[in-house]
Parts: structure tokens; C-alpha cells; sequence
């Protein structure tokens, strides 16, 4: 029996209609979720949302254009449902790496770190898909801004379990993407509100950006975001639940104990600048993550050999410190009109402040500081 052409076009594109969803939501994290994490610092709100979708929006045309030439079709870039996803996957690499350098740079350098960023961003991904196939006074936080960064953190952790299965195998695979990062990012949160209790004074959780001489960190707001990055590499894998939970929680507990000791030696000791914590929060959440695929697929978690998956990671690791120094060493040169220090965390540099909010903000600074004197 012949089936009709309305059929036929229904089974050919059901991936791509089960992928709409999921597309929506790692939408949602790449717009709301990294643009209200990064709200917490007191006079930059406007650059952390604003900045956020002007980098999102280029980014992500950039994506397709660069992921795309590697994958021409009859001389042409086909645009599809997946094409669009890995292009919001480039974006938020960049996403991450402007929380790490978070009001110390202007647009015009941040514009350049996505074009140099989504280039080597998509020279790995071919690369690994392929070849190896199988201390400033604004530098702080107020009550309501990190409430707004909690927002984020919440939408982040709402969604994650999507942009972990978004591009996996429509069926199985990807419900067992989803399932594997939603308990890890669950096992996670317990960890780390564990830990942040155990390693802050009087037993305190942390939700607060602080500004210190040696750096600044934040644990709920951030960590607990950890499991979601680490179970990452190992998503589709058949891992199971105690393998997802374990992944997660220790994700929370090396991300915690980073922000409370490792941020502050990196910026004393080193002078590395990392506003958001990017190091705890992907950095070694994502090497813990690495670490987890190649041991899941040395005990057959997947089809695949663990040489291979370890040789993956090593090329991510030297894609990233090399690209990493080179673009840090380009922004870096003198014409791109980076912030002075004295306008680094302020919005007034490229936005328009309301005038009344700034007078409400310097009279409530004043009279905070005149009821501790009295005191």
C-alpha cells in the first residue's frame, strides 16, 4: 500500500518536531537564564541583560555561518532545527566567558571575543564530532540584584535537563539524556547547600556576591547549576541513577569549595579575573564531566572507546587554553576601547541611567553610613 505524501512528511520530520520544544527551552536558559545570572552586580544590570542579547542575537547567526561551512550541501548552508540548537550550543560558550570577565570590557571587545570564540568553538566541535568520533567598589552586590541572579539560576536549572538532550537521538536516548541530568542536578543542589553550610560562618548559606581584596563569591547562585555541566559528556549514556546522582554531587561539592578557596587564591595570588566564577561553575565541573564519559565508556555505559573519548577531551582542553590566550591577548590590545578602572561594574558607561535611581541609591549609601556612625 503506497503512503500518502502527508505521511511520508510527518515521519521524515518528527525529530525536528519533537526537537521544537526542547529548542524553545535552551532558548529560554540562552536569553533569561545566562542574562539574569550575571544581574547580581549593583550598577551593571542593564549591561548584564542588554549586553547578554546583543552578543546572543550576533552570536548565534555567527554560529550558523561557521558550523555551517563545515557541513555545505551542494555549495550551501542548510538550516534545520539542529543547526539552530548547536548554534545556541556556540552562543553560550561565549555566554559563559562573559561572565568571567563581567563589566571589565567594553561591547566592541565583547563582540570580538564571539566572533574569535564561535570560530574555535566550531574548528572543535568538527574536530571532536570527526576526527574522534566513536576588587572595585562596584564590584558587588545589593539585595534585590541578586535576587534577580537568583532568577536566573532558577531558569538555568529548570531547563538544563533540555539542553543536555537536545540534540541526542530523539527516543530513548534523549529521554535518558533528560532523566540523568535532572538527577544530577538534583543530587547536586544537596551537596552544595551542604557544603555551604559546613565551610560559611555560623553555619550560613551564601547567596550574596561579596567584594573582598582577594575576590568575590557566591555558592547557591552558582553551584548548584554544577551537576547540570559535569553529567554533560555522559547524558546519553546508560549510566544509571547512582551514576547521574554521584556525577552531580560531587559537581556541588568541588564547585562550592571552589568559589570559597580556589576564586580567592586565583585572584590574589594570580591576579586572574573571574566576576562570575566561570572556573567552578564549567571549568572543573566540565573536566570532572570528561573525566565521568571516559570512565562510562571504558565500562561499555556506550558503544565507543575510551581512548577516543579521552583524546576528545584533551583536543577540548587545548582548544580552549590556546584559544583562551589568544583572544584574552587581542581584547587586550589598546583600541578596543576597554572600560577605565574607575568605570569597570557601571552602567552609566554605555547606557542611560535613570538620574532618580542614582540619587535614590547615593541617598540611601549616605544614610546608611551616617546610622552607622550614630551607632
Amino acid at each position: 500500500m503506497k503512503t500518502p505524501s502527508s505521511c511520508r512528511v510527518l515521519r521524515d520530520y518528527r525529530p525536528e518536531r519533537m526537537s521544537s520544544p526542547l529548542f524553545q527551552d535552551v532558548h529560554v536558559m540562552i536569553f533569561i537564564g545566562f542574562g539574569f545570572l550575571m544581574t547580581f552586580l549593583k550598577r551593571y544590570g542593564f549591561s548584564s541583560v542588554g549586553v547578554n542579547l546583543l552578543l546572543a542575537a550576533f552570536g548565534l547567526q555567527w554560529g550558523l555561518l561557521t558550523q555551517g561551512l563545515w557541513h555545505l550541501t551542494d555549495g550551501k548552508i542548510k538550516i534545520n532545527i539542529f543547526k539552530i540548537i548547536n548554534a545556541d550550543f556556540s552562543t553560550a560558550t561565549v555566554l559563559i566567558s562573559f561572565g568571567a570577565v563581567l563589566g571589565k570590557t567594553s561591547p566592541v571587545q565583547l563582540l570580538l571575543m564571539t566572533v574569535l570564540e564561535i570560530a574555535i568553538f566550531a574548528i572543535n566541535e568538527h574536530v571532536v564530532a570527526n576526527v574522534f568520533k566513536n576588587g572595585h567598589e562596584n564590584d558587588g552586590s545589593v539585595y534585590h540584584s541578586d535576587m534577580f541572579a537568583m532568577i536566573g539560576t532558577v531558569f538555568l536549572w529548570m531547563f538544563w535537563p533540555s539542553f543536555n538532550s537536545a540534540i541526542a537521538e530523539p527516543g530513548y536516548v534523549q529521554m535518558t539524556a533528560v532523566i540523568n541530568t535532572y538527577l544530577s542536578l538534583a543530587a547536586c543542589v544537596l551537596s552544595a547547600y551542604a557544603i555551604s553550610s559546613l565551610v560559611e560562618h555560623n553555619g550560613k548559606l551564601d547567596m550574596v556576591r561579596r567584594r573582598c581584596l582577594v575576590g568575590r563569591w557566591v555558592h547557591i547562585q552558582n553551584a548548584t547549576l554544577a551537576g547540570g555541566v559535569a553529567v554533560g559528556t555522559c547524558a546519553d549514556m546508560d549510566i544509571g541513577p547512582f551514576g547521574a546522582m554521584t556525577i552531580g554531587f560531587v559537581a556541588g561539592i568541588i564547585s562550592t569549595l571552589g568559589f570559597k578557596f580556589l576564586s580567592p587564591i586565583l585572584a590574589s595570588r594570580l591576579g586572574i579575573q573571574d566576576t562570575c566564577g566561570v572556573h567552578n561553575l564549567h571549568g572543573m565541573p566540565g573536566i570532572l564531566g570528561g573525566l565521568a564519559g571516559i570512565v562510562a565508556v571504558a565500562m561499555g555505559k556506550k558503544k565507543g572507546q575510551a581512548t577516543m573519548q579521552a583524546a576528545a577531551l584533551a583536543s577540548s582542553l587545548g582548544f580552549a587554553l590556546v584559544g583562551g590566550v589568544v583572544t584574552g591577548f587581542i581584547m587586550k590590545l589598546p583600541f578596543w576601547a576597554q572600560p577605565p578602572d574607575q568605570n569597570c561594574f557601571d552602567d552609566s558607561l554605555y547606557w542611560e541611567v535613570p538620574e532618580e535611581e542614582e540619587e535614590h541609591e547615593e541617598s540611601l549609601t549616605a544614610e546608611h553610613y551616617k546610622n552607622k556612625a550614630e551607632v
